[in-house]
C-alpha cells in the first residue's frame, strides 16, 4: 500500500494488546507484496485507535514443513518470547477473529528508513561498525561483501531469532523507528528441525554477551514445567515445538556463543531483502 494512503497509528494510551485483542477491526487495504494474505487495518476502542495488520489464517500457503493454518500462531508465539526478553523486538501481537476470520493481529510500525543495517561493501573487510556475512552475487561478473550493523538492537534480535528458530530472517523484516529496532514476519518460526536462516550471521560463534546470557536464563526459567511464558506457548505451539525452545536455550547457555550455520540448511533466507 502507497504510504499516501497509510492511516496513522496516532498515539495510544490504551494498552496495545487490548486495542488489538477488543477493538473494532476495519480493513483499509492489502500489502500485495507478501506471499500470504496481509490485510492493513485499523482497530478501534474506547475512543482510541491504531493501525495494525491483520494475517487471516484463511490467507496462508500451505508450507511443506509447517502444519498448515498455524503461522499466525507463530507469529503470536514469537511476540510472547520476545515480551518474554523484556527486549520488546516484535511488536504487540494478539491472535483474535477478524473479517476474514481467526488470524493474527499485529500494532503497525512506522519505521523512519533512515537507518542504515544492512549494506554491500566492495573488498574483503566489512569495515568499522559493521559485520560481514559473506559473499553475494550482484550480477553475472560482480560479487560484494554483504554486511550488517554492529549494532546491540540487531546482537539483540539474532538472539532472540535463534531461540525462536526463524527460518525467514530477512531484511525487509527489519524495521527502525524513533529508536527502536522491530523484526516482523514470524510465521516460518519454531519448528523443532533447525531452520535457521537469516542475514545476521555476523555475530556467529562469537560469546554471547551477559546480558544475552541473563535474559537466556530468565527464558530458561519461564519455560520450565509452569512457567508462565511456557503455558502461553502451550495454547500456540505443539508439545514438541515447545520442548525445542527449551532445548535451544538450554544449547545456547551450555555453548555461551551465538549459534553458526548449521551446513544443513540453506543460512540465507532467499530473496535476502
Amino acid at each position: 500500500m502507497p504510504a499516501s494512503e497509510r492511516i496513522p497509528a496516532g498515539s495510544v494510551t490504551t494498552d496495545p494488546r487490548t486495542l488489538l485483542t477488543h477493538g473494532q477491526l476495519t480493513v483499509r487495504g492489502q500489502i500485495r507484496e507478501a506471499s500470504n494474505a496481509v490485510l492493513y487495518c485499523t482497530v478501534a476502542y474506547e475512543g482510541e485507535e491504531a493501525a495494525c495488520v491483520y494475517k487471516p489464517v484463511a490467507g496462508e500457503q500451505p508450507l511443506w514443513d509447517f502444519p498448515d493454518g498455524t503461522l499466525a500462531q507463530r507469529e503470536v508465539a514469537a511476540y510472547e518470547v520476545s515480551r518474554a526478553t523484556g527486549w520488546d523486538l516484535v511488536p504487540p501481537t494478539v491472535l483474535r477473529d477478524g473479517p476474514y476470520g481467526e488470524g493474527m493481529c499485529q500494532l503497525w510500525i512506522d519505521a523512519s528508513g533512515d537507518e542504515a543495517l544492512l549494506a554491500l561493501v566492495d573488498g574483503d573487510e566489512p569495515g568499522d561498525g559493521w559485520k560481514a556475512v559473506g559473499r553475494a552475487q550482484v550480477d553475472e561478473e560482480r560479487t560484494a561483501l554483504l554486511v550488517h550493523a554492529d549494532d546491540d538492537r540487531l546482537r539483540r534480535l539474532a538472539v532472540l531469532d535463534a531461540v525462536i528458530n526463524n527460518g525467514d530472517r530477512k531484511g525487509g523484516h527489519l524495521l527502525a523507528a524513533g529508536g527502536r529496532l522491530y523484526g516482523i514476519d514470524h510465521g516460518v518460526t519454531f519448528n523443532a528441525e533447525d531452520r535457521l536462516r537469516t542475514l545476521l550471521w555476523g555475530w556467529a560463534g562469537e560469546p554471547l554477551t551477559e546480558e544475552a546470557v541473563e535474559v537466556l536464563r530468565g527464558l530458561r526459567e519461564a519455560l520450565a514445567d509452569g512457567g508462565a511464558l511456557a503455558e502461553r506457548l502451550a495454547a500456540l505451539l505443539t508439545k514438541v515445538e515447545v520442548e525445542a525452545v527449551r532445548e535451544r536455550v538450554r544449547s545456547l547457555l551450555e555453548s555461551g556463543r551465538h549459534p553458526a550455520p548449521s551446513g544443513e540448511w540453506p543460512a540465507i533466507p532467499w530473496p535476502p531483502v
